[in-house]
C-alpha cells in the first residue's frame, strides 16, 4: 500500500497541511513528488500537490486519489523544497507558495494529451506504446492511462523525450499547432498521377509538386504557393495519396523581430575587475552574493552577459531578473543577440499561451537563459550558475500579495542551493543591500565611470517658486522650454518625466471646496481627459465628469494638479511642431505597445517622450541629450519612510538616459523643494552623500536597515470591527515580544478605505525577535475562525515595500 501526502487547494489554516491518500493500484510505482492530482476532499473534489510518498499512515480509512493531473513532476524537488522555506518567512499558505512556481496555463482546467516529441519515431517508442501512435502523433491521455503497467513506459518516454505531455487547457493556452502536408510514398504519388481525371488540374498541379519537392509543407504555405484552395488536397488525402499532419510550433513573442547577433565586447579596466570575482565564483562553485554598483552608462549589462558565458561553457543556466515590462524589450534584445535561441522570456506582457510555451522550454531544457519579471525567479532549472537581478532597489521585485515574497531573497535561497552567485547590480542601490555591502555580507564591485569615459550629464535644479514669483504659471519652467526648443532646432531628442498619469490629479469646486472621492475607496478621483471620466487607481471605480458641483451645483468646477495626459496637451500647444510620444498605464495597455512606442522614438519618429517611471529605467538612445524632469518632488511627500530613498533612485535613474553616447547630456530638475537632500545629490550624481544622509535619518528614527519592521494591516467593512481587532493584536504582540520590539499602533492606514473596507494597521520595529514568528502564526490561528466565515482579513507582510 502507497500512501501520498498532498496539500490541498484550499487556502485555510484548517487544510495548510498535508492529507494522506491512498495511491490507486495503476500509479503505485509511479507517483512521484511534485506531481499534482484531483482528490476527493469533503462533498468535493480539489487539486493538489504530491508532497511526499510513505508507506505507513496513522489514519484509519483513506480516500483514493480520484486522477493525476501530471504524469511527471511538475515541481522538481528544489522548488518542492523551497515552498516550505517561502511559507514559513512570508506567512503564507503552502498551496499558495506552491500555486505561485507554476505559469498561469497550469492553474486552469485542461485536457492532458500526449504527443510524440518532434525528433521522435514510432520505433523509438516500447512496444506497448506504438499502436497508440501508429495513426496519430497525438493522444488523449483518456485512451491509455487504464492500461496497466503503461504509466512506467509513459514516464520513461517523457525522460528521454521520446513523449511529451501536452496541457490543453480551456484558456487556449494549449501547445500552438500548423497542419503540414506531405506524400504518403514518391511511387504512390506517381502511381496516383495517372488515375486522375485530367479535368482534375489543381490535383495534378499538388501532385506534381510533390514529386519535385516530396518534403512535408505547411498547407496554409503550398495553398500560397500553388495559388490554390485546400479542396484538392483534401481530395487527394481521401484518395491515400497525400496525408496531413499536425506539427507544434512555438507561440514567439518576438516573431516579428530579427536579433542581431553580438559580440562580446572588449571590457574596461573597472568592468574586468567586476567581472573576475564572479568568474571566480563560477568555476569553483561557491556561492556568493555581489552588489555591482554602477553608475548609469557604466556597463553593467556587458559585465552580467560575459559571466552568464562563463556559466553556459560549464553546461550550466542562467536567471536575469530585470524589473518590469518597460525594460524587457531592450533586456531581451541584449540578451537574445547574445545567446540566440538559447534565452525564454516571461514576463507580464505576454499571452497565456506564450507564457506556457517560454515555461515549457525551460522544463524541457530547450533553453539556457530566462529573462523576466519577479515570478521568473522559480524558473524550473535543475542546474542554476548565476542569478542576475538588475536594478536591484526596485519596488517591484516585492510580491504585495500571497506570497508575499522578495525576489532578492528568493534569488539568496537558490543560490545557496545551487552554490552559484547572485548578482545584484544598481545605479542606485537599496539602502538595505548597501548596507550589507558595507558590512561585508554580500561583496561590493563599484563601476564608478561611463564607458568611453563619457561623462555625467550635467543637472540644473529649477526652483518652481521662484518661476512662480516671475510670473510664469507654465508647467515648464523657462530653461527647460529654452532647451525643448533647442532640442527641436538641433535634431535632437528629450524625455520628459513625470510620475504621474491621467489628466489633474484631483477636481475641486472652487465655490465651496468640495473635492470628488471616490465613494469606495478614501482617495480623490483622477480625471482622465480621453472619454472625460472620473477615475478610482486603487478600485477603478469610473463616473463622468460633472459639469456642475455635485455638493453645491457651482459651476466653478477645476482641474487641479498635473498628469500625464495634460502635459501631452500643453505641448502640443506650446511646442506645435514636436512629435511626442506619451507613455504610461493608458497608453500601453495593449500587446506589445511598451515596445512599438520604443521602438518608435528609437526610430527618431517623435522629438519627445513624455512618460511616467516606465521610462527612467533601461533606456538607451543615441540622440536623447535632454531630460527635464516635471514634478521631483511628487514622491517626497507620500507617507513612506522610503519616500526619500525612492525619489533619489527615480531622479538619478531618470537623469541617466541623457548623454549615453557621443552627444553630451542635459538634466533639467523641476521643483518647489530645490534644497532636499534627496534632489541635491541626485543633482550631483552622488549616491554616498545620499547614502550618508538617509543613514543618519533612518537610525535616529529606528527603521530600516537599522531595524526590521512588520506591517500588519486588518480591513472590515465595519470601522469599529477594523479598530477593535487591531487593537487586540498589538495589544497580544506586547505580551508576547521582548521589551526591545518597538510596537507602534493601532491606527488608520494612509488610506483608510479601500473597496468599502476600512483599515487599521499595527507596525513592529526590531532587531532580533526570536518569538516573532510564532506569534504571529498564533495571530493567524487566533483569528482563523473568523477569516474564514466573516468578512475580516488579516494581512502580515514581514519586510513591506507598500506602507500605505
Amino acid at each position: 500500500m502507497k500512501i501520498a501526502k498532498v496539500i490541498v487547494d484550499v487556502a485555510s489554516n484548517q487544510t495548510d497541511r498535508p492529507f494522506d491518500y491512498l495511491i490507486p493500484a495503476l500509479w503505485t510505482e509511479t507517483a512521484r513528488r511534485g506531481m499534482r492530482v484531483i482528490v476527493p476532499f469533503g462533498p468535493r473534489k480539489v487539486q493538489g500537490f504530491i508532497v511526499d510518498v510513505t508507506d505507513t499512515t496513522d489514519v484509519g480509512k483513506l480516500k483514493e486519489i480520484e486522477s493525476f493531473l501530471d504524469v511527471t513532476p511538475v515541481i522538481n524537488e528544489e522548488l518542492l523544497k523551497m515552498s516550505y522555506w517561502l511559507a514559513d518567512q512570508t506567512l503564507c499558505f503552502r498551496i499558495s507558495a506552491l500555486q505561485a512556481m507554476l505559469p498561469a496555463a497550469m492553474k486552469s482546467k485542461y485536457e492532458k494529451v500526449i504527443t510524440l516529441a518532434d525528433c521522435s519515431e514510432l520505433n523509438d517508442l516500447p512496444d506497448n506504446l506504438r499502436p497508440f501512435f501508429k495513426d496519430q502523433r497525438i493522444v488523449k491521455w483518456k485512451e491509455i492511462e487504464q492500461v496497466k503497467g503503461i504509466i512506467t513506459d509513459v514516464q520513461r518516454a517523457v525522460s528521454l523525450h521520446l513523449l511529451e505531455i501536452i496541457y490543453v487547457t480551456k484558456a487556449h493556452t494549449k501547445k500552438k499547432t500548423i497542419r503540414t502536408i506531405e506524400p504518403v510514398s514518391t511511387e504512390k504519388l506517381t502511381q496516383g498521377m495517372q488515375g486522375l481525371s485530367k479535368h482534375a488540374k489543381k490535383q495534378i498541379q499538388v501532385v506534381e509538386y510533390f514529386i519535385e519537392n516530396p518534403n512535408a509543407i505547411p498547407l496554409a504555405q503550398l495553398v500560397n504557393t500553388l495559388n490554390t484552395t485546400d479542396a484538392p488536397v483534401k481530395a487527394l488525402i481521401e484518395k491515400g495519396l497525400l496525408k496531413e499532419t499536425s506539427e507544434e510550433v512555438y507561440r514567439d513573442p518576438f516573431q516579428n523581430r530579427t536579433f542581431k547577433k553580438t559580440e562580446r565586447l572588449d571590457l574596461t579596466e573597472q568592468q574586468q575587475r567586476a567581472l573576475n570575482p564572479i568568474n571566480e565564483t563560477v568555476e569553483n562553485n561557491k556561492h556568493e552574493v555581489f552588489l555591482v554598483y554602477g553608475v548609469t552608462g557604466s556597463g553593467k549589462t556587458e559585465v552580467y552577459l560575459q559571466a552568464i558565458e562563463a556559466v553556459l561553457e560549464q553546461g550550466k543556466e542562467a536567471i536575469v531578473l530585470v524589473p518590469e515590462i518597460s525594460l524587457t524589450p531592450m533586456m531581451v534584445e541584449r540578451f537574445k543577440g547574445r545567446f540566440g535561441d538559447q534565452v525564454a522570456v516571461l514576463h507580464s506582457a505576454l499571452s497565456a499561451g506564450e507564457k506556457y510555451d517560454e515555461w515549457r522550454k525551460i522544463l524541457r531544457k530547450e533553453v539556457k537563459v530566462v529573462v523576466g519579471a519577479r515570478s521568473a525567479i522559480f524558473a524550473p532549472f535543475e542546474n542554476i550558475g548565476i542569478i542576475i537581478i538588475d536594478e536591484e532597489h526596485e519596488s517591484s521585485y516585492k510580491q504585495e500579495e500571497n506570497p508575499r515574497y522578495h525576489a532578492r531573497d528568493a534569488a539568496i535561497y537558490r543560490g545557496e542551493y545551487h552554490r552559484c552567485p547572485v548578482i545584484l547590480g544598481s545605479a542606485t542601490p537599496a539602502l538595505e543591500s548597501f548596507a550589507r555591502a558595507q558590512k561585508g555580507v554580500y561583496k561590493l564591485l563599484s563601476l564608478t565611470k561611463r564607458i568611453q569615459a563619457r561623462e555625467m550629464p550635467k543637472v540644473e535644479i529649477i526652483d518652481m517658486r521662484e518661476e512662480l514669483h516671475s510670473g510664469n504659471r507654465s508647467m515648464f519652467s523657462t530653461r527647460l522650454f529654452d532647451q525643448l526648443k533647442d532640442r527641436l532646432e538641433r535634431g535632437e531628442q528629450s524625455v520628459l518625466f513625470l510620475n504621474r498619469r491621467g489628466f489633474s490629479t484631483f477636481v475641486i469646486c472652487r465655490d465651496c471646496g468640495f473635492v470628488i472621492e471616490c465613494p469606495h475607496c478614501d482617495i480623490s478621483l483622477t480625471y482622465h481627459k480621453r472619454g472625460h471620466q472620473l477615475k478610482c487607481h486603487y478600485c477603478s471605480y469610473e463616473q463622468s465628469m460633472p459639469t456642475v458641483c455635485p455638493e453645491c451645483s457651482g459651476e466653478h468646477i477645476r482641474f487641479f494638479g498635473t498628469g500625464t495626459q495634460k502635459v501631452e496637451e500643453e505641448l502640443a500647444k506650446v511646442l506645435p511642431e514636436a512629435k511626442v510620444i506619451r507613455m504610461d498605464v493608458d497608453t500601453t495597455r495593449k500587446k506589445g505597445a511598451h515596445e512599438k512606442l520604443l521602438t518608435a522614438f528609437g526610430q527618431k519618429k517623435a522629438d519627445i517622450l513624455l512618460g511616467t517611471q516606465m521610462i527612467a529605467k533601461g533606456l538607451d538612445f543615441p540622440d536623447v541629450t535632454l531630460v527635464g524632469v516635471l514634478a521631483a518632488d511628487a514622491m517626497l511627500h507620500i507617507p513612506d519612510f522610503r519616500a526619500s530613498e525612492k525619489t533619489f533612485q527615480l531622479l538619478t535613474q531618470v537623469s541617466g538616459r541623457a548623454g549615453r553616447h557621443k552627444l553630451p547630456g542635459e538634466v533639467v530638475i523641476q521643483t518647489y523643494t530645490p534644497e532636499h537632500y534627496s534632489v541635491t545629490a541626485a543633482a550631483q550624481h552622488d549616491f554616498d552623500r545620499f547614502y550618508e544622509q538617509e543613514m543618519l535619518l533612518r537610525k535616529r528614527v529606528q527603521y530600516p536597515p537599522y531595524y526590521y519592521i512588520t506591517l500588519i494591516t486588518v480591513s472590515h467593512p465595519e470601522v469599529t470591527k477594523a479598530a477593535g481587532v487591531t487593537d487586540k493584536i498589538a495589544e497580544f504582540l506586547r505580551s508576547q515580544l521582548s521589551s526591545q520590539a518597538i510596537i507602534l499602533g493601532p491606527v488608520t492606514s494612509a488610506i483608510a478605505r479601500v473597496k468599502d473596507r476600512y483599515r487599521y494597521q499595527c507596525m513592529i520595529k526590531y532587531k532580533s525577535e526570536p518569538n516573532l514568528l510564532e506569534a504571529l502564526h498564533a495571530i493567524m490561528e487566533r483569528y482563523k475562525q473568523e477569516i474564514s466565515r466573516s468578512e475580516l482579513q488579516v494581512s502580515i507582510d514581514l519586510n513591506p515595500y507598500m506602507m500605505m
